[in-house]
């Protein structure tokens, strides 16, 4: 008897940095869950990183690296789903240029993500011609595998949206449905808010990295900014505006209606309340860490893992490519 052919998932993260906590709750976990249900393809987006630390190439191919040890580290697993990097498989530039063809420039300007970047990012270190093609890019990325479905979160949709009008071009231009119009599949994204009560994110310095070692760790938790109107410890506490407490939400789930309690009766301060959840962190994380650390120290096996899902990619993109280069007719 046939197996039931799996539905194709296309997703992956751009290696600009060390992974956080927001990287985890925000897509890696839900990732974890979709590898037995979807064939899954998992991109180090080594492309798209470039498009804004070019003047340091070097540290794009040491974070992806890194980000394939947390991935493995957090439950990716190769032997049910592809791990690949992006440069790896030049079919991502050649379908990328293609695409880029059929693209009208005020497709790209009105992307909302590439109008908060250039507000919100100093300097002209975006403004560079790939950085205002990188949706084509992204298109591109999802097409190239005919992935069914592309897990987001509903700030994501936009960006989806984009591919799926690509698609539509492209079909129509060639007479053709060889492409697939990717469907979102809307994934639970759990927001965390950084050590300052900020959004989480690299460029605020404000991140918990997924693999912290304790004492990391420890500083960060002490760090991070509690209930602003609690000034004195018989002040009572509104956990409900306390970034600490969100944390408590996920690492002390069991414990949260006795926290919340206390806080708002005043019986601890917020030090104890975030030694609590340094203790309750580390024993969720430590092993991730542990993990971690056992991949960096053996780059052969992440190194032969990589080559392995290369490959795989690769076999695939070959594959689709000459799909759509003989729907279109091109062969030079």
């Amino acid at each position: 008897m046939n197996s039931i052919k799996k539905e194709i998932i296309l997703s992956g993260m751009r290696p600009t940095g060390k992974l956080h906590l927001g990287n985890y709750f925000g897509a890696l976990r839900n990732w974890v869950s979709l590898q037995d249900e979807y064939e899954c393809f998992f991109e180090v987006a080594d492309w798209h990183a470039l498009m804004s630390d070019y003047a340091e190439p070097g540290k794009v191919r040491e974070n992806s690296f890194d980000m394939v040890c947390v991935w493995l580290a957090c439950g990716i697993d190769p032997k049910k789903s592809v791990i690949f990097r992006q440069s790896d498989v030049p079919e991502h530039l050649e379908l990328y240029f293609i695409l880029s063809t059929l693209t009208p420039i005020a497709w790209l300007e009105r992307c909302p993500t590439y109008k908060e970047a250039l507000a919100n990012i100093e300097g002209n270190k975006i403004r560079n011609f790939s950085f205002l093609g990188y949706p084509a890019l992204q298109a591109a990325d999802i097409a190239l595998y005919r992935a069914d479905k592309v897990p987001v979160g509903v700030d994501q949709l936009p960006h989806l949206e984009f591919t799926r009008e690509v698609v539509r071009r492209f079909n129509s231009y060639y007479d053709t449905e060889v492409m697939v119009e990717p469907d979102a599949l809307l994934t639970d994204v759990l927001k965390l808010p950084g050590t300052d009560s900020r959004k989480m994110s690299k460029s605020y310095n404000n991140t918990i990295h997924i693999t912290e070692d304790k004492e990391t760790l420890e500083k960060k938790v002490l760090s991070m900014v509690t209930d602003p109107a609690r000034i004195r410890v018989s002040d009572k506490g509104h956990p409900e505006v306390c970034s600490v407490f969100a944390y408590h939400n996920i690492f002390s789930s069991e414990a949260t209606a006795r926290i919340s309690d206390e806080c708002k009766a005043a019986q601890r301060g917020c030090v104890d309340c975030k030694r609590e959840l340094i203790e309750n962190m580390e024993s969720s994380l430590g092993e991730f860490r542990d993990k971690y650390l056992y991949y960096t120290e053996n780059p052969d096996k992440v190194n032969n893992i990589l080559d392995d899902g290369n490959r795989r990619a690769s076999e695939r993109a070959k594959k689709n490519m000459r799909l759509f280069r003989d729907k279109m007719k091109y062969y030079g």
